[in-house]
């Protein structure tokens, strides 16, 4: 193929010849007389070895020799032929390099020195669910790879996260201070709340949370992290729920030889951490196990100003433990298993004055996956994974009546139990076939769940009143196919569609009062909720010459309701917020286009204009009111309108230096409430109109790392209604990490959150404030 963007996707699809050529050696076969031997290692610029590149060794005829490159950056290609030839290694986060090499030089030895690619030149796998140069992609996507990973001084991975301007949590806190309900993750703003309009996938697995749709950001072992992916804009086309509105893939780092990466810190608010993995290769497999943990005494989240009695620090302990194992069957067939288990405990900040009770939350997660991954004899390649997961989320909710003085009473107003079962499974084939690229594939989920609560008494909260179980099973299944055409060798198109088929029955609602333990409100058998959904999406990218190209796309997206939104009600102080059984879908049509410039090797600039109109969004509206007591209920609501325009830009000076940073502007708005149409027009709370951030770090084996980062964020609205007291101020801070190689295996490090210790506003009612400024320092060790 001439074309790179479709070499790309043949290599990903295809490590040996179709047909047997000037290149081939039969399998299992010695090499004949006019073989020649081309061995080699590929490096990176510190002079470590580099595992896993592709290795292509391609004759002029354009016959081609693929190979991998080993633990220790070694691969060996036999060819029979003695013509100078071209060698091309690619590697994720790596420009492609490219040599001429004479096999007539029997054994011919190379040496191939990698760089890091610019923004355009790295290799992503998430945004067409195929390996394609995030510069040939018709969409916006961000890699944030291992360097910037480990420049950042956060300690969880959303708070690495933070760097991309479009990223952003249902609140602005950090996930080492808020309830995992909380942490539903929003691109661009489209529909903020503790249920996530993205998509997030660890390995190509789904990572959010089965019943609730939000993401324990805790489970995430970035010490063992290579890059994580961000696709913002509509991707249900491709990955149906949760999708539309973006999809995430964090990608773990391969298993390599006698490996040990150990991280050990410890900051103030006595909090240690560590992070660790361990790996090795035997022959056909590897086996890498990961291991994070974190204890903290935590921090006050309610402003000085208003602190009572009920409050204390927000603290949280976890632990998190995954093995993963990879066989290569043959040089044709790759299979994985993943096994893991994660607990995490978090005190919420307050505490009931009564009897002491904590405000707090358990979760307890195991989870399993595998998958298998075929090449065919004619180029063509097959994929199938299978997921489960088995969770138990325990939390109770405690009610701050008004006092004088202020939050100087607390009592306990419910307890709750949320176990959930969950299965799923995903099949692809891909093929080449001319000018295009095709893939097209099906995936069905399964979850059940159900909310087991206990009412307390509203005078102490140590009574239960009301013993409820509301739940039910949720199915989801579709099918999607893509076509990566390419008219001509400047043009690329993308036309994906996909037909989804969601189910909700066995629904439930068994309520008995205590006293005198009778049932109160029994459906032992609710309505079941069907229906299909289409998600189509077209998008074209040109390339004008080397330096420019420009990028435009059109599609649709959709979110079912989740099982927790259907079944799950929870109260926040006087506020009863009810489930609703009959939510529909939401709907999402987006379009967007975009201009990449590389005016040099080293600089990259990308701007990005995009519009979302988001219907039905599932909001909370009040149905009564008595007194301080609010009862809500969720509903399809409305229509928003979500458009803005974002920048990003990436300079490598001398290879050390790096500087980069990106800004969106959102405006996110209500255009259509019939239910209350006092609030068209009004921001959407909890979106700012401007974020920003940028880096400036240097990084070399020689003489250590150092990184200095700012965050912006503009103010935003605490309500729905705009009003100008829960009006949230903007805010900037800073972090800074440095590190130094005190031996070849050993690094110390350094780091600072929020140095300038910034206090910003989080919530209102009560005023509260997000993390502090966190110190920290450890080691790192790594052997292979």
């Amino acid at each position: 193929m001439t074309n790179a963007t479709l070499a790309t996707l043949l290599l990903a699809c295809s490590l040996w010849p179709t047909a047997p050529g000037p290149l081939a050696v039969a399998a299992g076969q010695a090499p004949a007389a006019d073989a020649h031997v081309i061995n080699g290692v590929v490096r990176d610029a510190s002079g470590s070895a580099v595992a896993g590149a592709s290795v292509v060794v391609r004759a002029a005829s354009g016959a081609e020799r693929p190979a991998v490159s080993g633990a220790d950056g070694a691969f060996s290609v036999t060819v029979h032929s003695t013509e100078d030839m071209l060698l091309i290694v690619r590697a994720p986060g790596f420009s492609e390099a490219r040599q001429t090499v004479r096999p007539a030089n029997d054994p011919t030895r190379v040496e191939v020195v990698l760089v890091p690619a610019t923004l355009s030149e790295t290799v992503t796998v998430t945004a067409l669910r195929s390996e394609v140069r995030a510069g040939d992609v018709p969409a916006s996507v961000t890699i944030v790879d291992n360097q910037s990973v480990r420049e950042s001084a956060a300690i969880v991975a959303d708070d690495v996260l933070r760097q991309v301007p479009t990223f952003s949590l249902f609140r602005r806190t950090s996930s080492l201070a808020s309830h995992p309900t909380t942490q539903g993750v929003s691109l661009r703003g489209i529909g903020p709340s503790g249920v996530s309009r993205t998509l997030v996938l660890f390995d190509d697995i789904p990572f959010n949370d089965p019943f609730g749709g939000w993401v324990y950001w805790t489970r995430v072992p970035l010490e063992s992290t290579e890059r994580i992916e961000v696709v913002d804009g509509p991707s249900s086309s491709l990955y149906g729920n949760y999708a539309m509105g973006g999809v995430i893939n964090i990608v773990s780092s391969p298993a390599t030889r006698r490996q040990l990466d150990l991280r050990a810190q410890y900051g103030n608010h006595n909090t240690p951490k560590l992070d660790a993995a361990f790996g090795d290769l035997w022959r056909r497999v590897a086996v890498v196990a990961n291991v994070s943990a974190l204890d903290t005494d935590g921090f006050p989240i309610v402003a000085e100003t208003e602190r009572g009695r009920v409050d204390n620090n927000a603290s949280v302990q976890y632990g998190n433990t995954s093995v993963k194992v990879d066989y290569q069957a043959t040089d044709h067939v790759h299979t994985f298993l993943r096994a893991g288990y994660f607990h995490e405990n978090r005190d919420n900040g307050k505490a009931s004055t009564i009897d002491g009770t904590e405000e707090a939350n358990r979760t307890r997660w195991t989870s399993a996956s595998g998958g298998v991954r075929v090449g065919m004899p004619d180029s063509s390649e097959l994929r199938a994974t299978f997921f489960t997961d088995v969770e138990n989320f325990r939390s109770n909710f405690l009610a701050v009546p008004p006092t004088n003085p202020p939050r100087s009473l607390g009592r306990m107003t419910l307890n709750q139990e949320v176990p959930v079962d969950a299965f799923g499974t995903n099949a692809q084939y891909s093929r080449a076939f001319g000018r295009h690229f095709i893939s097209g594939g099906a995936d069905w989920r399964w979850v059940d769940g159900d909310s087991n609560e206990d009412t307390l008494d509203a005078v102490t909260g140590t009574r239960v009143t009301l013993h409820r179980v509301s739940g039910g099973t949720q199915r989801i299944m579709g099918a999607y196919v893509q076509d990566l055409y390419q008219p001509m060798s400047r043009m690329t198109l993308t036309l994906s569609d996909r037909v989804d088929s969601w189910k909700n029955y066995d629904g439930h609602n068994l309520e008995t009062a205590v006293v005198p333990g009778v049932p109160t409100n029994n459906v032992p058998s609710l309505p079941s909720r069907s229906d299909t959904v289409n998600s189509p999406r077209l998008a074209a990218l040109y390339r004008f010459n080397g330096t420019v190209s420009a990028w435009a796309g059109a599609g649709w997206g959709f979110r079912a309701p989740t099982l927790n939104e259907l079944y799950r009600q929870f109260r926040v102080g006087t506020t009863l917020t009810l489930a609703n059984n009959g939510l529909g879908p939401e709907r999402l049509f987006g379009y967007e286009g975009g201009t990449t410039v590389t005016p040099g090797k080293n600089l990259t600039l990308r701007g990005t204009l995009f519009a979302n109109r988001l219907e039905d969004p599932v909001s909370n509206v009040t149905i009564a009111t008595n007194g301080a007591a609010v009862t809500q209920q969720r509903q399809n609501l409305g229509q928003t309108r979500v458009r803005g325009v974002q920048a990003d830009a990436e300079y490598r000076i001398r290879g050390a230096w790096r500087v980069m940073g990106g800004y969106v502007f959102n405006r996110a708005t209500v255009t259509d409430n019939p239910r209350d149409p006092t609030l068209v027009g009004n921001f959407l709370p909890q979106v700012p109109e401007h974020r920003g951030s940028a880096r400036l770090a240097y990084s070399d084996p020689a003489h250590g790392t150092a990184a200095i980062s700012v965050l912006f964020v503009g103010a935003q609205f605490d309500d729905d209604r705009n009003t100008i007291s829960r009006r949230l101020p903007g805010y900037t801070v800073l972090d800074l990490m440095l590190a130094r190689n005190v031996q070849r295996n050993l690094e110390l490090f350094f780091s600072v959150q929020n140095m300038l210790d910034r206090e910003y506003l989080v919530g209102t009612l009560p005023t509260t404030i997000g993390t502090p400024r966190l110190i920290s320092g450890g080691v790192r060790l790594r052997f292979n």
